[in-house]
This record gives C-alpha cells, structure tokens and sequence, in this order.
C-alpha cells in the first residue's frame, strides 16, 4: 500500500502550525492577528483593575446571568490570508445557560458570545483596529475597549464584514449603556 502525498502546505499552513506550535514563557500569552504572531507580556495591576470592576458590574447588575472568561482563547474568520485568527480577549462573556467555558478546548469557537473586553496595554493599535477587525469578522455581538492611553471607552455593536457599524467613545467616568443581554449602564468612574 503506497501513502497518499501530502498536498503542499500553504505559508498560511505552516503560519497556523507554528502558532500552535508556540510554547511561550510562563504568563505570557500568543495571539495570531491577521497573519502577525503576537506575543503579549502578563498585564500590570491597573489593567487587572479595570477589567475587575467590569466584571463585578456585570455580575451584579446583568439582567441575563452571564459567566466570565479571562484569557479565553478564540478561534475567528480571517479576512486575510491565514484561515483563522486566533485571539485572547482579556475578558469573554457570554450567557450562563449557553455554558460555553464547560469543557471548552484552548481554542473555541466564539459562537455564543455576547461580549469581548479588552484593556490596552503594550499593543494598544492591536486592540483599537486588528483585534476589533476580528471580532466584528466572528459575529461577537458586542466588543467594549478600555483605552488606558485616551482615557476613553468605546462600544463597538452591530458587525458587519470587516468592522461593527455602531460605536460610542466615552470618557472615564461617563456611564456606557450595555444593550441586552446585560441591560445595564456600566460606572467607569474608577477606571482612571
């Protein structure tokens, strides 16, 4: 019996193989961004503190149970020439029935989210334009970014292709309405 040969790998192949592939140092974590193999240091105390008091919010106040994922690997559509993207938000959300995080692999697929969070930290461009590319490409719903630099919080709702059609930009302190399933406007007072 003779072994069927192996089609040639695509440079996209062998991209995906390698990221997998990654062991990284303790702490740090690997995402691949449209084709870019980024490697991301462990966040500092003040990113941790702004991603815990949405958290706190959101468990408290939701009008939609909802269980919380740090660090949740996610399998999206590539809009380039790697056939997935695969990110980490710093915080994944989705509604308690559904039970996504139950038996998840490292890399899931997002159907089922309702929400992404991400707080800027040392690749801030990522967060503000790949990443949010990503998730508007994988149908998350909602996608909220904490920018450190510019003070602000933004809303990104409704994707469509590449990008969401509806955002809102406020500065900290101004409260940001989350539509359902979360129903709620989330105080970020204390993100400064």
């Amino acid at each position: 019996m003779t072994a069927r040969p192996r089609d040639p790998l695509t440079p996209a192949d062998v991209l995906l193989e390698g990221f997998l592939a990654l062991d990284t140092p303790e702490g740090f974590r690997a995402e691949l961004i449209e084709g870019e193999i980024v490697v991301m240091p462990p966040p500092d105390g003040d990113h941790e503190h702004c991603l815990s008091l949405i958290v706190a919010q959101v468990i408290r106040r939701s009008r939609t149970d909802m269980q919380f994922s740090g660090n949740k690997g996610l399998k999206l559509k590539s809009g380039g020439a790697c056939p997935t993207n695969h990110a980490i938000p710093d915080g994944t959300l989705a509604p308690t029935e559904l039970r996504l995080f139950r038996g998840a692999a490292p890399w899931m697929p997002c159907d089922g989210v309702a929400l992404v969070v991400e707080v800027t930290s040392t690749k801030p461009q990522a967060d503000r334009e790949a990443k949010r590319r990503c998730y508007a490409r994988g149908g998350i719903p909602l996608y909220l970014l904490i920018d450190r630099d510019d003070s602000s919080v933004t809303l990104f709702r409704d994707p469509e292709g590449d990008d969401y059609r509806e955002h809102c930009t406020l500065p900290f302190g101004k409260a940001v309405a989350l539509p359902e399933p979360f129903g709620f406007e989330l105080e970020t007072a204390e993100f400064v």
